[in-house]
């Protein structure tokens, strides 16, 4: 059960960028597809350390609009890794009534990885525990292009006026519609960079940046940025006094 003053604490949004599963395995002179695999347990564990804890949803930063760029057989190892993930983990999505989502440029994904995923999505929609949203494909900039084009063609058809586009427009019109924004963004291997991940949602979320490289990534290391993002005051532009004043 969820301590109440804890979960207070946390953030109703978790966002990851899993990084360093490469430098993770050259270090131990194995192939980068050894450290994709190790990096899927870590997944395992978050995700069910997250639902314990009673975080509402975990956007996972699973496969970049940039990562096609990469070697054709390190692309195919992480597609059969993606499906192997979605089907022996689809049993304990539903029991734990975790609702699927995924998010990005999904009909670029192999059908081999779109069946499976579509199906364990459609099969969990009405749960009501945590979401689990994988960013696939998943590009930030390509996001709001595409909620850029399709607010110009509401523009267009006269189902929307300009001076109605506002920040919740655009929120509507984002991959992530219906979920809240990221409170805390935590990255792995220790990289200062955002990497096109949620651009537009993270704008007053919290960053952890762990050296930690994400197979070696456990509970032990969430629960240090849950305790990092709890003592941190957001005040999304106002003083310290402001917020302070404001407290009960």
């Amino acid at each position: 059960m969820t301590d109440p003053a804890h979960s207070a604490r946390l953030p109703r949004h978790l966002a990851i960028i899993m990084d360093g599963n490469g430098r993770w395995a050259k270090a131990r002179g194995a192939e980068r597809e050894a450290g994709h695999q190790a990096g899927a347990e870590s997944v395992r564990v978050v995700v069910r350390a997250c639902r314990r804890k009673g975080i509402e949803a975990l956007t996972l930063y699973s496969f970049s609009t940039e990562n096609w760029r990469r070697p054709a057989h390190e692309v195919g190892a992480l597609m059969t890794l993606l499906r192997q993930y979605v089907l022996q983990e689809r049993r304990e999505i539903l029991d734990q009534g975790i609702r699927l989502q995924a998010i990005g440029q999904i009909d670029r994904l192999p059908v081999l990885v779109r069946t499976p995923l579509r199906a364990l999505i459609r099969e969990s929609r009405d749960n009501t525990g945590m979401v689990l949203n994988l960013a696939l494909s998943y590009g930030s900039r390509a996001e709001i292009v595409d909620a850029m084009q399709a607010i110009a063609r509401e523009v267009q058809a006269g189902r929307l006026s300009p001076d109605a586009i506002d920040e919740a427009c655009v929120d509507r019109h984002l991959y992530t519609a219906g979920l809240p924004d990221p409170e805390l963004l935590i990255r792995t291997s220790g990289e200062l960079r955002i990497s096109n991940f949620l651009l537009w949602q993270i704008a007053y979320a919290e960053l952890h940046v762990t050296d930690v490289l994400w197979p070696d990534f456990r509970e032990a290391h969430l629960d240090a940025a849950l305790s990092d993002f709890a003592r941190r005051e957001r005040r999304f532009g106002k003083t310290g006094e402001q917020i302070k004043e404001a407290r009960p």
